[in-house]
């Protein structure tokens, strides 16, 4: 097993013949899961997904893979292949067409259909579009891509074998191989088969359920506990779960119906994503067990289909919780359904929302207390399984943390994978002549979008934020005469965020003065070196005597 390095330098010119591969997102995180295949002077992308923020990372609403890394070489790009249309593999496609719009997109019918409303809201328009399904082989630039279905929490999910002179690559995307699926379409595991009959240099693997051992549940067998739970509500039932996953809708309005209730969607996004899949043909609605309006039946006959499972501050869930829903307010005997797992880094959010709506009074059933969510992805059985069948020469673990990443790569190596890489984001793999190892590095960072701003929020502003927001801030105002030196007005000391009255700073006043004199009396007339003075002595007294490390502010006047 060839293990993660911890200093690496700038890739090798790549060898004519070879296949290089450049993950920039998913390695390492649940989310903005990119990866960049090149061979012979052009690239194709697998992917280009988002990871949304954590509670220490306040003000971002997105996180993106980094473009650096392909930037000076987006006209080499001959495509964009979307496993599937959940957001950490779709959401970033946007921001990679403002560079270049007209990148051809690559997907199955439903995955481009939930692109397109994104496009649309970045007024994006010349991106071509081919859609594909399982079986198709089509070629773009020197890659020639067959797709295979495989089952996810999603319909329409696809795998691709990616095949150049250089070997096979088949990447799994997001997949489980769950053998009764409600939608009746399984993981294709005769075509695994074939490709590793075939021969597959390079299996790249979803590793996000390695650690989980044996097989992922079925979605079918969680349609009992949902059942009972609308047996036993005898008020309104909300449902909260991810706006694309329509195998649970669809679960829940199968419930709906044979409970004789009416379902309405709730969140912008969830209104979107169902009208497209029940167009499609994708969501199967009886007549009339959907309406518009959240109050068209009794609360008793009614089910709200909502989004919010993640604690997203602004989804509907959540605004319920904190009773600010303009349109939902939840009453006791209401019973909320989160059926959605946990994302890792979501777990405080979701405990919150769940502490705020049992406050309300409602009954909240989720999936530490009922049977109501199965994962998307493949436990370690179904990996090993795959592992059997495929039979790959290299193995890459993709899609997941660092110990999911770790646990999957130990699964290779049991089954008897010769060649197993553990790498992260920014890491390069070349497949020469059949054997694939790690020779460089490329810088890739965590790219932010901050409201209008993509890619200006840095580190060190981010750090500035926490601290602002754990620490607070204190403003320091100084008048010098620029003449003289002498301290004409101040210092004026202002704090907020700090449980201290601005009194409690009286006695670091004269300490301040002293030493802004004696700076100024040593030649020291610059406003900014001033402003250090102010900075250091401020700083100590306040995290000596108030055990706190505020921002500060100095400024100093020169009049």
């Amino acid at each position: 097993m060839s293990h993660m390095h911890t200093e690496l330098g700038a890739p090798p010119t790549l060898p004519e013949g070879a296949l290089r591969v450049i993950p920039l997102g998913g390695l390492g995180e649940i989310g903005r899961n990119m990866t960049v295949f090149e061979y012979g002077g052009k690239l194709l992308i697998v992917d280009c997904g988002v990871l949304f923020p954590e509670e220490n990372q306040p003000g971002v609403d997105l996180i993106l893979p980094d473009f650096g890394p392909i930037r000076d070489r987006l006209k080499d790009v001959v495509g964009i292949v979307l496993t599937h249309g959940h957001e950490d593999h779709i959401g970033g496609v946007p921001y990679l067409l403002r560079e270049r719009g007209n990148i051809p997109v690559i997907g199955s019918q439903l995955t481009l259909a939930f692109l397109d409303p994104k496009l649309k809201e970045h007024r994006l328009k010349d991106a071509p579009k081919y859609v594909v399904s399982e079986g198709d082989v089509e070629t773009f630039g020197p890659f020639e891509l067959e797709f295979v279905a495989v089952n996810h929490s999603i319909p329409d999910a696809l795998a691709v074998a990616i095949k150049t002179p250089a070997g096979v690559a088949l990447h799994t995307g997001d997949f489980k191989m769950d053998q009764l699926p409600l939608d009746g379409r399984i993981t294709d595991l005769r075509a695994f088969a074939r490709l590793g009959e075939e021969g597959v240099d390079l299996f790249l693997t979803d590793s996000t359920n390695a650690e989980v051992p044996g097989f992922t549940t079925s979605e079918r067998n969680i349609t009992p506990a949902i059942d009972a739970v609308f047996a036993s509500s005898k008020k309104r039932i909300i449902v909260a779960s991810f706006a694309s996953h329509i195998h649970r809708v669809q679960q829940v309005i199968d419930a709906a119906a044979k409970h004789d209730r009416k379902v309405a969607y709730v969140g912008r996004s969830m209104v979107r994503n169902m009208q497209i899949a029940r167009e499609l043909g994708y969501l199967h609605v009886p007549d009339g067990v959907v309406v518009d309006k959240i109050d068209a039946a009794p609360p008793h006959k009614m089910v709200l289909m909502s989004t919010g499972s993640q604690g997203e501050p602004m989804a509907a869930l959540s605004r319920m919780a904190n009773n600010s829903h303009q349109q939902v307010s939840l009453e006791p005997g209401d019973t909320v359904l989160m059926a959605s797992s946990l994302i890792p880094g979501n777990e405080n959010a979701i405990y919150r929302v769940i502490d705020g709506l049992t406050k309300l009074g409602a009954n909240v059933v989720h999936k530490g207390n009922a049977l109501v969510h199965v994962s998307g992805h493949a436990s370690a059985g179904e990996l090993l399984y795959c592992y059997n069948i495929v039979q790959p020469s290299n193995v890459l673990p993709v899609h997941g943390e660092i110990r999911h990443l770790h646990a999957n790569a130990k699964l290779a190596t049991a089954t008897g994978v010769p060649n197993v890489l553990l790498a992260e984001d920014g890491y390069v793999i070349d497949l020469v002549d059949g054997h694939a190892s790690i020779t460089g590095a490329v810088d890739c960072g965590y790219v932010y979008v901050d409201g209008s701003s993509v890619g200006d929020l840095t580190d060190s502003e981010l750090k500035d934020r926490r601290v602002l927001g754990e620490e607070g801030f204190i403003s320091v105002v100084v008048v010098v005469d620029s003449a003289t030196g002498k301290i004409l007005s101040g210092p004026e000391i202002h704090a907020r965020g700090i449980a201290e009255e601005d009194s409690a700073f009286d006695e670091i006043m004269p300490k301040i003065i002293s030493a802004l004199e004696e700076a100024i009396s040593d030649g020291t007339r610059d406003s900014g070196q001033l402003q250090q003075v102010i900075r250091r002595v401020l700083g100590s007294f306040v995290g000596r005597r108030l055990r706190r490390r505020p921002m500060i502010l100095p400024v100093v006047i020169q009049a």
